[in-house]
Formats: structure tokens, sequence, C-alpha cells
């Protein structure tokens, strides 16, 4: 098989917060979900696990392309929201993991698009897409500059792939 239009949802429920004030809530339209940033002036980051197929067989298994974010910024606009991909590679019995920042590009831009008051769907496509080799994963961070009053609601997250079985 070698599928190339392969995407996987990504569930607000899976994704890390690292800095903010969050909540897991409904979302604004019924039967939805969201991770809920409450109104505070703050950089958040959240980390949102890519979770794809990988391959200890080169040029098999997801290779990434690109990741999607859905979110809504209410009240007032944030002062920029920034995605980035980075590379974890696992590490050894006794070894740290070491994390790679990749080079990626945005659709929106991050202080004016990203960052304004409305619903978004931001894509963060890697420069050079990869194949998910076995001892490495892959984390999207998504910074976001609030201003006081900005609320922010993470609806769910899309990983664009290739797969490949042979």
């Amino acid at each position: 098989m070698h599928n190339t239009h392969m995407s996987q949802y990504i569930p607000p429920t899976a994704m890390h917060i690292v800095t903010g004030t969050w909540t897991n809530i409904a979302g604004q339209v019924a039967g939805t979900i969201c991770q809920h940033k409450a109104a505070t002036a703050e950089t958040a980051v959240v980390n949102i696990p890519i979770m794809i197929p990988s391959n200890s067989v080169g040029l098999q298994g997801a290779y990434l392309k690109s990741v999607e974010v859905d979110y809504e910024i209410q009240v007032i606009a944030c002062t920029s929201v920034t995605g980035a991909i980075n590379k974890v590679a696992r590490g050894l019995d006794t070894a740290v993991a070491v994390v790679t920042a990749q080079t990626v590009t945005q659709d929106l831009v991050a202080a004016v698009a990203a960052a304004s008051l409305e619903q978004h769907k931001l894509t963060i496509t890697l420069t050079t897409p990869v194949w998910i080799d076995n001892d490495e994963y892959y984390l999207c961070k998504l910074t976001i500059v609030a201003a006081a009053t900005s609320t922010v609601d993470i609806l769910a997250a899309v990983a664009n792939f290739t797969e490949r079985l042979n």
C-alpha cells in the first residue's frame, strides 16, 4: 500500500499544556470538545503529539508532511500564534531524549491572521517531509501570546502524511 493522502485526527484531550491556564470543556459548537485557555495575559505553550505510524525499515510507515491545528480566538485578538514541529529522538537505556527543531512554514502570519479574533485552521508544513523512524517521535508546538482578555479554544489537530507498507 502507498497512500499519499492519509490524515490522522488528534483530539484536544491528547494535547499537553506546558504553560497557561487551560481546562477541558465543551466547544462553542454543540457536540465538540476543546482545550480552553482562560482570559489571562500570558504566553501559552501547547504540545500536540503527532500520533502516526513509525517503522524500523527505511521509507516505510509514515512520511509526515504537515499538521493542521483548529482553534478559535474569542473576546480580543492575541498578539501572535506560532506553530513549530520538533523531532524527539528516543534515548537509549540510560541516555536522554534529544529534541531537534524542524524547519517549517505556517500558512497564517503569526502576528496577523493567525492571531485574529476568529476561527482558524493553521497549517504548519515541514520544509522537508520526514519518514518517521521507530526510534523517534514528533511533537507540534503551538505558542500563543495572549492579551489579558483573550480566550482560546483548541478544537483539534490533524497530521497529514503518506503511508507506505510493503
